[in-house]
Protein backbone atom coordinates (compact mmCIF):
# COMPACT_ATOMS: atom_id res chain seq x y z
CA UNK A 1 0.00 0.00 0.00
CA UNK A 2 0.77 3.29 -0.75
CA UNK A 3 1.23 6.63 1.12
CA UNK A 4 1.38 9.00 -2.20
CA UNK A 5 -1.07 8.86 -5.14
CA UNK A 6 -0.80 5.79 -7.61
CA UNK A 7 2.36 5.93 -9.92
CA UNK A 8 3.52 3.11 -12.34
CA UNK A 9 7.46 3.71 -10.43
CA UNK A 10 4.93 2.17 -7.35
CA UNK A 11 3.45 -0.27 -9.33
CA UNK A 12 6.80 -1.38 -10.38
CA UNK A 13 8.42 -1.10 -6.99
CA UNK A 14 5.28 -3.32 -5.48
CA UNK A 15 6.38 -6.32 -7.99
CA UNK A 16 10.05 -5.70 -7.47
CA UNK A 17 9.33 -5.83 -3.53
CA UNK A 18 6.88 -9.34 -4.40
CA UNK A 19 9.44 -10.56 -6.34
CA UNK A 20 12.68 -9.98 -4.15
CA UNK A 21 10.55 -11.17 -0.87
CA UNK A 22 8.44 -13.88 -1.92
CA UNK A 23 8.76 -14.66 -5.45
CA UNK A 24 12.87 -14.79 -5.82
CA UNK A 25 12.30 -17.95 -3.43
CA UNK A 26 9.61 -19.56 -4.42
CA UNK A 27 9.89 -19.69 -8.22
CA UNK A 28 13.82 -20.01 -7.98
CA UNK A 29 14.53 -21.47 -11.53
CA UNK A 30 12.01 -18.53 -12.79
CA UNK A 31 13.55 -16.85 -16.43
CA UNK A 32 9.96 -15.20 -17.17
CA UNK A 33 7.59 -13.08 -14.62
CA UNK A 34 3.52 -12.89 -16.23
CA UNK A 35 1.91 -9.43 -15.19
CA UNK A 36 -2.23 -8.78 -16.02
CA UNK A 37 -2.62 -4.93 -15.72
CA UNK A 38 -6.39 -3.50 -15.98
CA UNK A 39 -5.96 -0.75 -18.54
CA UNK A 40 -6.93 2.38 -16.44
CA UNK A 41 -4.26 4.72 -14.10
CA UNK A 42 -0.58 4.20 -14.02
CA UNK A 43 -0.06 0.46 -15.29
CA UNK A 44 -2.28 0.88 -18.23
CA UNK A 45 -1.27 0.19 -21.35
CA UNK A 46 -0.37 3.40 -22.20
CA UNK A 47 1.42 4.47 -19.19
CA UNK A 48 4.72 5.47 -20.05
CA UNK A 49 6.14 5.42 -16.51
CA UNK A 50 5.02 2.20 -16.15
CA UNK A 51 6.71 0.73 -19.04
CA UNK A 52 10.07 2.61 -18.10
CA UNK A 53 9.70 1.08 -14.55
CA UNK A 54 9.10 -2.56 -15.82
CA UNK A 55 12.30 -2.11 -18.33
CA UNK A 56 14.26 -1.13 -15.01
CA UNK A 57 12.81 -4.28 -13.39
CA UNK A 58 13.51 -6.65 -16.08
CA UNK A 59 17.40 -5.04 -16.52
CA UNK A 60 17.90 -5.64 -12.83
CA UNK A 61 17.99 -2.27 -11.97
CA UNK A 62 16.09 0.33 -9.88
CA UNK A 63 15.18 3.37 -11.86
CA UNK A 64 13.98 6.80 -9.37
CA UNK A 65 13.24 4.02 -6.73
CA UNK A 66 14.46 4.27 -2.59
CA UNK A 67 14.05 0.69 -2.87
CA UNK A 68 17.42 -0.92 -2.03
CA UNK A 69 16.18 -4.49 -3.09
CA UNK A 70 18.16 -5.50 -6.48
CA UNK A 71 15.24 -6.64 -9.11
CA UNK A 72 14.96 -9.41 -10.61
CA UNK A 73 16.51 -10.29 -14.28
CA UNK A 74 13.05 -11.80 -15.73
CA UNK A 75 11.57 -11.36 -19.25
CA UNK A 76 8.39 -9.76 -18.26
CA UNK A 77 5.40 -10.67 -20.00
CA UNK A 78 2.61 -7.86 -19.88
CA UNK A 79 -1.33 -8.26 -20.65
CA UNK A 80 -3.79 -5.75 -20.19
CA UNK A 81 -7.13 -6.20 -19.69
CA UNK A 82 -9.35 -4.27 -22.66
CA UNK A 83 -10.70 -1.03 -21.10
CA UNK A 84 -13.55 -0.92 -18.90
CA UNK A 85 -13.46 -4.67 -18.06
CA UNK A 86 -10.92 -4.35 -15.23
CA UNK A 87 -14.07 -5.82 -12.79
CA UNK A 88 -13.46 -9.47 -14.63
CA UNK A 89 -9.40 -9.18 -13.22
CA UNK A 90 -9.76 -12.75 -11.09
CA UNK A 91 -7.66 -10.42 -8.37
CA UNK A 92 -10.73 -8.34 -7.53
CA UNK A 93 -12.98 -11.34 -7.00
CA UNK A 94 -10.06 -13.46 -5.12
CA UNK A 95 -8.69 -10.90 -3.01
CA UNK A 96 -10.66 -7.56 -2.42
CA UNK A 97 -14.26 -9.24 -1.31
CA UNK A 98 -12.18 -11.32 1.35
CA UNK A 99 -10.28 -8.00 2.80
CA UNK A 100 -13.21 -5.80 2.04
CA UNK A 101 -15.27 -8.47 4.94
CA UNK A 102 -12.06 -8.70 6.83
CA UNK A 103 -12.47 -4.68 7.70
CA UNK A 104 -16.02 -4.50 7.55
CA UNK A 105 -17.25 -1.38 9.95
CA UNK A 106 -13.87 -0.85 11.11
CA UNK A 107 -12.76 2.79 11.42
CA UNK A 108 -9.78 2.79 8.82
CA UNK A 109 -8.02 5.81 10.50
CA UNK A 110 -4.29 5.28 9.82
CA UNK A 111 -2.46 3.80 7.07
CA UNK A 112 -0.85 1.39 9.21
CA UNK A 113 -4.26 0.28 10.15
CA UNK A 114 -5.29 -0.24 6.87
CA UNK A 115 -2.60 -2.41 6.06
CA UNK A 116 -2.81 -4.34 9.36
CA UNK A 117 -6.38 -5.36 7.74
CA UNK A 118 -5.05 -6.12 4.49
CA UNK A 119 -2.14 -8.37 6.02
CA UNK A 120 -4.69 -10.39 7.97
CA UNK A 121 -7.01 -11.25 5.58
CA UNK A 122 -7.07 -15.40 5.05
CA UNK A 123 -10.01 -17.36 3.59
CA UNK A 124 -11.32 -20.92 4.07
CA UNK A 125 -9.80 -21.87 1.10
CA UNK A 126 -6.23 -21.24 2.18
CA UNK A 127 -5.85 -16.95 0.77
CA UNK A 128 -2.86 -15.60 2.71
CA UNK A 129 -2.47 -12.08 2.02
CA UNK A 130 1.20 -10.58 2.29
CA UNK A 131 1.06 -6.26 2.66
CA UNK A 132 3.07 -3.60 3.57
CA UNK A 133 3.54 -0.11 3.83
CA UNK A 134 5.04 1.75 0.81
CA UNK A 135 6.69 4.72 3.24
CA UNK A 136 7.56 6.39 0.27
CA UNK A 137 6.30 10.08 -0.33
CA UNK A 138 6.04 11.28 -3.29
CA UNK A 139 9.29 13.82 -3.27
CA UNK A 140 7.79 16.59 -5.55
CA UNK A 141 4.73 16.70 -2.98
CA UNK A 142 7.17 16.49 0.00
CA UNK A 143 9.11 19.49 -1.28
CA UNK A 144 6.34 21.54 -1.08
CA UNK A 145 5.63 24.25 1.81
CA UNK A 146 1.98 23.35 1.62
CA UNK A 147 0.01 23.62 5.13
CA UNK A 148 -3.14 21.69 5.75
CA UNK A 149 -6.37 22.76 6.67
CA UNK A 150 -7.66 21.10 10.08
CA UNK A 151 -11.07 20.80 8.40
CA UNK A 152 -10.37 18.24 5.48
CA UNK A 153 -6.43 18.88 4.70
CA UNK A 154 -6.53 16.91 1.54
CA UNK A 155 -9.45 19.23 0.47
CA UNK A 156 -8.71 22.51 1.87
CA UNK A 157 -5.30 23.76 2.06
CA UNK A 158 -2.52 26.83 1.36
CA UNK A 159 0.62 26.83 -0.29
CA UNK A 160 2.89 29.17 0.81
CA UNK A 161 5.85 30.91 -0.66
CA UNK A 162 9.39 28.54 0.11
CA UNK A 163 12.09 30.22 1.85
CA UNK A 164 15.06 31.46 0.13
CA UNK A 165 17.87 29.49 0.58
CA UNK A 166 21.96 30.15 -0.42
CA UNK A 167 21.08 28.33 -3.66
CA UNK A 168 17.77 29.87 -4.89
CA UNK A 169 19.04 33.52 -3.94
Amino acid sequence: MGMSHDTGEFSVASIRRWWSELGKARYPEARRLYITSDSSGSNSATGRLYKVELQALANNRVIGSAWSHRASGLEIHVSHFPPGTSKWNPIEHLLFGPISINWRGQPLFTFATVVNYIANTTTKTGLTVHAVLDPREDATLAALNLERNDFHGNWNYVIKPQPRTAESA
